[in-house]
């Protein structure tokens, strides 16, 4: 879902990264559900989904729990 909707605003991992002062393999982990950002990256994570989400509401009508964005 993290995925979906980055591919959908079509930013890279990268640049996700960038943006919130982390690595690459952070995000990658993070989409693939292998970790967890932890704060101070969580808040800017979420706050990032949720913009992306309002964008691009298709790709989160199909979840079941809205708490995925988290």
């Amino acid at each position: 879902m993290r995925g979906r909707l980055r591919k959908a605003h079509r930013l890279t991992q990268q640049q996700v990264a960038d943006r919130l002062g982390v690595k690459r393999l952070a995000v990658a982990r993070w989409e693939a559900g292998e970790a967890e950002p932890r704060a101070p990256h969580r808040e800017a994570y979420v706050q990032l989904l949720q913009e992306l989400a309002a964008r691009y509401p298709e790709v989160t009508s199909s979840l079941a729990d809205p708490k995925d964005l988290r």
